[in-house]
């Protein structure tokens, strides 16, 4: 991908990690306020405690990022395949390593036998659309 592409979504890929993070900030400074005004802890160990606990955020984000990313490769296995659990006519289960998701059958094709192996070829909401994997695959 081009740099101009990657920028906006590190972007907003850092604002969605940050606004996760803002409440826990919040109290942590509410605490630190508390222990400097009614315990006396000395305002600078305050302050480092909550410097600290956004530092530690700010080296977990590389790590997360991809958690928090929106597009198609964080959402689902797209491209991946399963393991039929119950027979999908219209609907039913299937596992993808070790998770068990809903499936339906993409576009309308015929009924998918359990234990038979599907391609995830879409992901809408929390739903796999599978179809039939070639035996080749």
């Amino acid at each position: 991908m081009s740099e101009s592409v990657d920028r906006p979504a590190l972007g907003r890929t850092l604002l969605r990690y940050a606004a996760f993070q803002v409440p826990g900030w919040l109290l942590v400074g509410a605490a630190a306020w508390a222990a400097v005004h009614w315990f006396g802890v000395a305002t600078w160990m305050a302050l480092a405690g909550v410097g600290l606990f956004v530092l530690k955020d700010a080296l977990l984000f590389p790590l997360l990022r991809r958690s928090y990313e929106r597009d198609g490769r964080t959402h689902g296995p797209v491209g991946e395949h399963g393991v039929v659990e119950d027979a999908i006519d219209g609907e039913g289960w299937v596992r993808v390593g070790a998770e068990r998701w809903r499936a339906r059958v993409a576009g309308g094709s015929a009924p998918i036998e359990r234990g038979a192996r599907v391609r995830i070829v879409a992901v809408h909401g929390l739903t796999l659309h599978v179809e039939a994997a070639p035996d080749s695959e």
